[in-house]
């Protein structure tokens, strides 16, 4: 999806948008959207302006409304990210149109997306997003799982941020590879 269109005389990489997914949207999704942000919305990073919407959701509405764990946050906020607000919302059936990436954390928030997407196109709904394991962009040649940190302590939370990080930086490189590289 690194595709290009003219403008002003040169060729500009088409921006993309990205939806990340776990269960309840407090601790996984929200600390990947988080982390990718914080990548793709610095200005002197090399791929600021190539990103459109970024968002994250859960495939239950256990936590709707309610702002990310607590956990999440000092995680965050202990490597730098100290500006992300985000209220957890529900999957719906518009991400599958309005984002052209959605990554679920693990597999079994892969199997309710693509059981979700499935059910959405029988009813004539049309969808253009790559629905994938984020972990797919590990950059170890592995498929790699986020877990649930949420009833582990602090030490899960910050593997959870590393991978999210690791994950970001080769999901753009892989995706905009003539863009300059990030620094990690």
């Amino acid at each position: 999806m690194s595709s290009t269109t003219a403008t002003s005389g040169s060729a500009q990489p088409q921006k993309i948008s990205v939806l990340f997914v776990c269960l309840g949207n407090i601790c996984r999704s929200t600390m990947a959207e988080g982390v990718f942000r914080s990548i793709v919305q610095d200005k002197s990073s090399p791929y600021y302006n190539l990103i459109g919407k970024v968002d994250s959701c859960g495939t239950g509405g256990y936590h709707t409304g309610d702002g990310p764990d607590s956990r999440t946050m000092s995680t965050l906020a202990d490597n730098g990210i100290t500006n992300y607000v985000h209220a957890a919302r529900k999957l719906r059936d518009s991400d599958f149109r309005d984002f052209d990436y959605i990554f679920a954390m693990d597999n079994s928030n892969l199997s309710d997306l693509q059981r979700w997407n499935n059910r959405g196109k029988k009813s004539s709904s049309s969808s253009k997003a790559q629905v994938m394991l984020f972990g797919e962009y590990s950059g170890t040649g592995r498929k790699e799982v986020v877990q649930d940190p949420y009833y582990n302590g602090r030490d899960a939370f910050e593997k959870a941020f590393e991978q999210c990080k690791r994950f970001s930086t080769n999901f753009l490189e892989q995706t905009f590879p003539d863009v300059t590289k990030t620094t990690t």
